[in-house]
């Protein structure tokens, strides 16, 4: 049975430049470790997992923390660009490189909702990293001289490296799982698909667990909600059943929508239950945050027109990024970008 904990309550008051803020604990990891479970990165040391806290801040940028924040979406990590859901090994380098250098640190999605953003350092900006289906291309063990290392051109083992050599970049991200789907995106590859063997699919769940990246569902096998009629909760109940069992008591806080498409009951994306008629048990699940599939920068949680149920994210493909992170230094005010007045206690107004 699936532990599920309830959304705690954030009471804070907006002033021009203050504020009070309690802050909810989410699934922290207890270590972090990138030679986990006895394996490694290819090509990299290990290195313990950056805080949120630990960025150089930048006292030139104007705070704003009623700004948007980028949540960006990742899907296949190939050799060649060839769609807007395929982004080269090269190019999500290349991403990482332009966030860092103009300011911006990935948080996981329950730092957002819980926010937690508020410990980054002034001057510092928030993005969400978000990777969809779960294919072995973003996670990718290698076999080498009986040791398990990380593909260096996965998108964890470039994630990893990443972390390695900038020290202020936290090992954030959220992949979003699907555990039954064809073409081996269960766990990031099964059966020996691209290589990848099953029995390697828990460890890597167990993994990025440990180092801190947050684990979401995108039901079991990618079905359409919009058209899965009476089997909706069963579709996403059994993806948090499949989290659980490889992350025992693992608590799911976000969902992304597959093909961004709704279920005819709108809130069943967000919460429901599903009785396993093998078991008899009723799995039940309740998301603080509910993925759409492209969007403009999302509002900040401060901000009142702020939906969790309805994150909006920017599909990585082309000049994507530069466009979204042109547009929101070109804006202000609550169009702008979020940036931190690295003070956790209040909330910086324009």
């Amino acid at each position: 049975m699936l532990r599920l904990a309830a959304l705690s309550v954030l009471s804070v008051t907006i002033v021009a430049c203050g504020g009070a803020e309690s802050r909810a604990a989410g699934n922290e990891p207890a270590a972090r470790d990138s030679a986990a479970g006895g394996v490694a990165t290819a090509g990299g040391d290990t290195a313990q997992s950056a805080s949120l806290s630990s960025a150089q801040p930048d006292p030139s940028r104007t705070p704003n923390e009623m700004g948007r924040i980028p949540v960006l979406e990742y899907h296949l990590i190939v050799p060649e660009e060839k769609g807007e859901f395929t982004r080269t090994p090269q190019q999500l380098k290349q991403d990482l490189a332009t966030l860092y250098q103009r300011g911006y640190r990935p948080v996981n999605m329950t730092d957002v909702i819980d926010k937690k953003i508020q410990q980054l350092p002034k001057g510092i900006s928030p993005v969400v990293l978000v990777f969809d289906d779960a294919s072995p291309s973003q996670f990718r063990y290698i076999e080498r001289d009986g040791q398990l290392v990380i593909d260096p051109t996965s998108a964890v083992g470039i994630l990893e490296e990443f972390a390695n050599t900038h020290k202020d970049w936290p090992r954030k991200a959220v992949f979003c799982m699907l555990p039954a789907a064809q073409v081996g995106r269960s766990f990031f590859g099964d059966k020996g698909i691209e290589g990848q063997k099953t029995e390697w699919r828990y460890k890597k769940l167990q993994f990025l667990h440990k180092q801190g990246y947050e684990l979401c569902n995108h039901t079991l096998y990618h079905a359409r909600l919009d058209r899965a009629g009476n089997q909706v909760q069963e579709f996403i109940a059994r993806g948090d059943m499949a989290i659980d069992s490889a992350v025992a008591g693992y608590k799911v806080r976000t969902f992304a929508l597959p093909l961004g498409m709704w279920p005819k009951q709108r809130d069943l994306a967000w919460q429901g239950s599903w009785r396993d008629p093998k078991t008899g048990k009723t799995v039940s699940y309740k998301y603080d945050a509910v993925l759409e599939v492209s969007g403009n920068p999302n509002e900040s949680p401060y901000d009142p027109n702020f939906d969790p149920h309805s994150i909006n994210r920017q599909i990585m493909y082309k000049n994507a990024l530069e466009a979204t992170l042109n547009r929101l230094d070109k804006a202000t005010g609550n169009a702008g970008r979020y940036v931190s007045d690295g003070n956790p206690n209040t909330v910086a107004k324009p």
